[in-house]
């Protein structure tokens, strides 16, 4: 389930590269045990999406609802802000939640790739993880824990389809 309200360009730009067949068949990229699954790396050079007619890849910026606000915060992580003690409206406090992935030199290079937050309580406690206010949370696995839990670098995604929804997806500039 992806959350287009507190999470509107990331889980838009997701929902696109979905529809477009993007994901089909590609590889996880990155597993660690009790920490992440990463997948949306594209076959090639690439490291993200790059639209038919561009020579650069599509970049969706870190984007991070504030509690009490009523706009998400981009390009700026928890630490940026002061934030150090603040959980986001949506957190990394569950085993599959859907994390929107940028390199460690740019904070707004995210293009393709995201990750499942493998949740270990005892390892990264809701709250005190390194992940909370420096990525994008986008939205949650409900369903199909048992597989999630058994994926790694060997496997891949064969299809994503999208269920509902689609209808509230809007461009933007």
């Amino acid at each position: 389930v992806v959350d287009g309200y507190n999470a509107p360009l990331t889980a838009g730009a997701f929902v696109d590269l979905v529809q477009r067949g993007f994901y089909n068949n590609l590889p996880f990229n990155r597993a660690e045990d009790f920490y992440v699954l990463q997948t949306g790396d594209p076959v090639g050079a690439a490291t993200g999406y790059i639209p038919d007619g561009s020579k650069g890849e599509r970049q969706v910026p870190l984007e991070i609802m504030v509690p009490g606000e009523k706009q998400p915060q981009y390009n700026k992580t928890f630490e940026d802000l002061g934030l150090f003690k603040t959980t986001p409206v949506l957190p990394f406090a569950t085993l599959g939640t859907l994390g929107w992935a940028h390199s460690d030199e740019a904070l707004g290079d995210g293009s393709s790739q995201f990750f499942f937050f493998l949740y270990e309580a005892e390892l990264t406690p809701a709250g005190l993880n390194l992940v909370d206010g420096r990525y994008a949370v986008f939205g949650y696995v409900v369903d199909g824990f048992d597989v999630l839990e058994n994926l790694g670098v060997d496997d891949k995604i064969e299809t994503i389809t999208l269920l509902s929804g689609a209808e509230n997806l809007q461009a933007h500039g």
